[in-house]
Parts: C-alpha cells; sequence; structure tokens
C-alpha cells in the first residue's frame, strides 16, 4: 500500500485501497495470540492544500487468543479505526514537531502505509482478553479451572511478614 505523494496531488481523486494486509509477522513473538488472519484494510487517502496527506479508514480482523485467567481460546473480532497525516519533508530531522500535532513526517517522494497499519492493529489489542467479564481463572495452587467449580486447596493468603507468628498459640 504506497501513497506516492506528487501522483496523489496531481489527481482529482482521493486513492483508495481495498487489500488485505498479513499481520502475522507483527505477532510473532506474542504467545497469547494463538492465530490471526489478515487484516481487511479500508483507507482513503486524500491531499490538503498545505501539501499533507489525510488517510482515514477502518480495519477489520479476526484473531484467536487465549484467556488471560483461564488460558481457554477465544476468538476475538476487531474493528479499529484509521486515522494517519503525512507530511513530505526534505528531512524529517530539521523539523520542529510540536507535541499537539499529530502529523508524520515523511522523507522523499513516496510513503508504505503496511507499518502503520500494522501498528494501529497492535495498540488496539485488548491487554487481557477474557472468555467472560466473570472468568474465575486458575487456581494459583493446583491448576484446576474454577468455572468448573471450587477446588480443595487451602487458598488462606498470610503475610509472609507474619507467617511465623501463625503457630503461636497451638
Amino acid at each position: 500500500m504506497l501513497i506516492q505523494f506528487r501522483k496523489l496531488t496531481t489527481s482529482d481523486q482521493p486513492l483508495q485501497f481495498h487489500q488485505t494486509v498479513d499481520v502475522s509477522n507483527a505477532i510473532k513473538d506474542r504467545k497469547d495470540i494463538v492465530a490471526v488472519k489478515p487484516l481487511d484494510v479500508d483507507l482513503k487517502a486524500t491531499p490538503s492544500v498545505t501539501g499533507s496527506v489525510d488517510v482515514r479508514g477502518r480495519l477489520q480482523g479476526e484473531l484467536e487468543m487465549n484467556c488471560s485467567r483461564c488460558l481457554k481460546p477465544i476468538s476475538e473480532h476487531v474493528h479499529i479505526p484509521f486515522h494517519e497525516v503525512f507530511q513530505p519533508v526534505e528531512d524529517p530531522e530539521f523539523v520542529v514537531q510540536d507535541e499537539d500535532d499529530d502529523t508524520t513526517y515523511v522523507q522523499g517522494e513516496s510513503v508504505d502505509l503496511t507499518p502503520y497499519v500494522e501498528e494501529a492493529f497492535l495498540l488496539h489489542l485488548p491487554l487481557a482478553p477474557v472468555c467472560k467479564a466473570d472468568c474465575k481463572g486458575l487456581c494459583p495452587n493446583c491448576g484446576k479451572d474454577l468455572n468448573e467449580g471450587a477446588c480443595d486447596c487451602d487458598t488462606e493468603v498470610i503475610d509472609p511478614r507474619l507467617a511465623g507468628l501463625k503457630d503461636f498459640f497451638k
């Protein structure tokens, strides 16, 4: 997905992208994601009077993750809004960027949108996905799934600083 700035500014129509992007390389080091399908990308790049390019659209995808409490596989469908503003410059190092400025300054005549799509996908992944809101998780002692029933483990939590006083009155 390549935007060529000069070609876009001379065109009278915005540039449309309707593609699928494989994001499996972006998540290859993540152990909580079991499988991911390619993202459906629908983007529209519109040039502005200032020479910048406004890219808006949406990303959709399916992924299979493990529940962060009980480790059961769950299926997630993600809808991600996408918005980036690109400004071509001669040397991006010499641009003084304001704190509130969301513009991405790029060098050259074109920009590839694939890394920005992957970044938006990674930023919108759930931090701790759960299979259901009231998931009880696993027992920390025996590992039994507490959603299926309670276990016989002693779950009393004793402050380690006071553990020596536990047998004081016996």
